[in-house]
């Protein structure tokens, strides 16, 4: 690998590890509790949380996973098994944060004539190749 590339995909690890504990530790906050409630309630494999937590209790455990799942992809930098399970974890987080695009009401709207989404979760498509590339990285 180039030294231009081994760059690169360090800083994608850095960059998806410093997002998802950002993010991760926002999650204990009451204010992103409720802000994630409506995206997490009409989901379908994952409304179910709410019947048996409360709030606060759901936003911590996706704020826990999401937080051990950074660590990983930090640690798959020296061990291949912790960066596989890492990069599963971070895969199945992606693809559930991106079909919020399709599960959540209001998601979309028109502007103009353009149907145009919150864009904060687009960003997720990208941190999707980065887990699939890290998933193929640590395989071979």
């Amino acid at each position: 690998m180039k030294k231009t590339e081994k760059i690169g995909y360090f800083i994608s690890l850095l960059s998806i590890s410093l997002v998802l504990t950002w993010i991760g530790l926002f999650k204990f906050t009451p204010t992103e509790a409720a802000a994630i409630k409506p995206l997490v309630e009409d989901h379908f494999l994952m409304r179910w949380m709410y019947t048996v937590f409360p709030d606060q209790i759901v936003s911590n455990l996706i704020g826990i996973v999401e937080i051990l799942v950074a660590i990983g992809i930090l640690l798959s930098y020296r061990s291949k098994r912790i960066g596989k399970y890492a990069a599963i974890g971070a895969i199945f987080i992606f693809l559930i944060t991106l079909s919020f695009l399709f599960t959540a009401p209001g998601m979309w709207k028109m502007v103009d004539g353009f149907p145009v989404t919150d864009f904060f979760i687009l960003k997720d498509l990208a941190f999707l190749g980065i887990a699939l590339m890290l998933l193929g990285r640590v395989r071979t």
